[in-house]
């Protein structure tokens, strides 16, 4: 299971890092086109509705269609170097740090490290110490997906030198309080719900089959990603409304375009022009997201670190199936 456990710890610090980094990879290459969609859907201005005929995108199925003929299959991927970067140092840094906090928990605390408020709160702790890591990277990434045709950015080296010329070092952290305020509650949840649901399904199938258990911790994963991103998601919004933010040139092609002045200017704005649907544009691609990705996540995770428990041979203590 995901966290220090003392009976079955076979995984070390830097072991938990490259299984949280392999995990991220994967899943990035996986959930890249609804990452854009969602994001295409968080930065656009106009009601997302067929009935709005000044809205560039209406739905899932007419945003696919037109993201695919105006600038082709490879615009699901757009922006995916510096997502990569970002999945694999966010995944590194997240899972390092959890391991290392649940086992501090232990060692030094009267909590037990399995308790799942205690994931609550490691985890979000820990997602915040990797945000604070990759944000640069999160901006990066928010840019190139939020570009339409001509790009502003032909490359990562362009978009890098660029944005520091013109706008200086700050503007790579960007939405960075709106980003922590989110991350906390949303990757503490995750891993709270995901504590909970395992507990849960040992509960329901006691004797279950091994070959059942990343089917499990996939399923587990899914229904956690889901329930966390559902109960965090506006400041989501706010957050990639903020880092865009000095890029207002690229939106044009997309519809209205606003200047934030900060978090609190940004939510009264979307409150007055969107309504309080508008802190939710672009919910159905990110629950399919976040029930893919965390799913993923968690799922690929289990499975690197049951490998890196199976090649220190059978006379090391086996990790203990989720």
């Amino acid at each position: 299971m995901v966290g220090y456990d003392p009976e079955a710890k076979c995984v070390s610090t830097a072991e938990a890092a490259a299984a949280g980094s392999a995990s991220g990879l994967v899943t990035r290459v996986l959930v890249s086109p609804l990452d854009v969609l969602k994001i295409r859907f968080q930065l656009q201005i106009e009601q997302l509705s067929s009935r709005n005929p000044t809205a560039k995108y209406h739905g899932i199925l007419q945003a696919v269609q037109r993201i695919f003929w105006e600038e082709g299959l490879t615009a699901f991927w757009k922006g995916h170097v510096p997502a990569q970067f970002l999945s694999v140092g966010f995944g590194a840094v997240q899972f390092m740090a959890f391991e290392s906090l649940t086992e501090l928990v232990h060692k030094f605390t009267s909590f037990n490290a399995r308790d799942s408020f205690v994931h609550l709160v490691c985890g979000g702790l820990a997602a915040c110490t990797a945000t604070v890591a990759v944000q640069p990277v999160d901006t990066l990434r928010t840019r190139f997906a939020a570009q339409g045709e001509p790009k502003i950015y032909p490359n990562l080296r362009h978009a890098v030198v660029t944005m520091y010329k013109t706008e200086g070092p700050q503007t790579f952290y960007r939405g960075l309080t709106p980003t922590l305020v989110a991350i906390f509650p949303y990757a503490g949840l995750q891993f709270f719900f995901y504590n909970i649901l395992q507990q849960f399904s040992k509960w329901v199938i006691p004797s279950e089959a091994k070959n059942g258990a990343n089917v499990k911790n996939l399923v587990c994963g899914s229904c956690a990603g889901v329930i966390s991103k559902s109960l965090t998601y506006p400041l989501d919004v706010v957050k990639k409304r903020l880092q865009v933010g000095g890029f207002e040139h690229a939106r044009a092609a997309f519809g209205q375009v606003r200047t934030y002045g900060g978090l609190l200017d940004c939510m009264r704005q979307i409150m007055r022009e969107e309504g309080p649907g508008g802190f939710f544009k672009g919910l159905s691609p990110s629950l399919l997201k976040a029930a893919f990705s965390t799913g993923l996540i968690f799922f690929w995770y289990e499975l690197f670190c049951g490998l890196l428990c199976a090649m220190k041979g059978p006379e090391s203590t086996m990790r203990k199936e989720g």
